[in-house]
């Protein structure tokens, strides 16, 4: 397996004299390709900061995050933007789905802000919306689906510009039990049919079991704990 993404003494804080708030305090996280990572901690561990400097959705206070050997953080802002959404797929708690748009239009989303052909972009999205298991909900608004079909557009959405990364945030923590173990089912299945490395922030015991590692945050540090 071949390195993606090393991050090395990453940090993070927020404020300034007395009233500073270290968050992370010196991460160090090797990624492979074709792996998978689950990321667990008590709530305001850090979980989520960690993510989003990994995903270039922040900048860290120190440190490095560099994706297959490219320091992401000496892009400029435009080719930062670029990068994330050629190259990482987002999927969170909250599926942040355009309500005024149907499902296929949402999962298109991405592709026609990367410029991809109209047409291109309709068979990418319907291809996937049906790997998903809502190829018969193409139109569908999302108000007309459920939580778990919602959560399934969103990951179709993250998944329609082919990413070498796909980081969830509590993908599940909005759903039910049965509908949780689909949507982990369904996270497992499009790993492997698209060679993705996969980082899961999640308090779900069952969710982090089926991951390939899992990795505490505690105290701003990383502690593997199990493998």
């Amino acid at each position: 397996m071949s390195k993606l993404l090393e991050a090395r003494d990453l940090r993070k804080s927020y404020g300034n004299g007395e009233s500073r708030v270290n968050v992370l305090n010196g991460i160090d996280l090797d990624l492979e390709q074709g792996t998978t990572t689950a990321l667990v901690g008590a709530s305001g561990a850090g979980k989520s900061t960690l993510l989003h400097l990994l995903g270039a959705l922040d900048h860290p206070s120190g440190g490095t995050v560099r994706f297959r050997g490219d320091d992401i953080f000496r892009k400029s802002d435009r080719e930062l933007a670029a990068f994330r959404n050629k190259s990482i797929g987002f999927v969170f708690q909250f599926h942040h789905l355009l309500p005024e748009f149907s499902a296929l239009e949402n999962v298109m989303m991405p592709a026609l802000i990367a410029r991809v052909p109209r047409r291109d972009a309709i068979s990418l999205a319907s291809a996937l919306l049906a790997d998903v298991g809502l190829g018969h909900r193409l139109t569908h608004r999302p108000g007309e689906l459920s939580g778990g079909e919602q959560q399934r557009v969103a990951i179709a959405r993250a998944l329609v510009l082919s990413p070498d990364l796909l980081l969830a945030d509590e993908p599940t923590g909005n759903l039910d039990m049965k509908t949780s173990d689909g949507v982990h089912a369904l996270l497992g299945d499009l790993q492997k049919k698209h060679g993705l490395t996969l980082v899961v922030v999640t308090h779900n015991e069952r969710l982090a079991a089926a991951m390939g590692r899992t990795v505490h945050l505690t105290d701003g540090k990383l502690e593997l704990t199990s493998i």
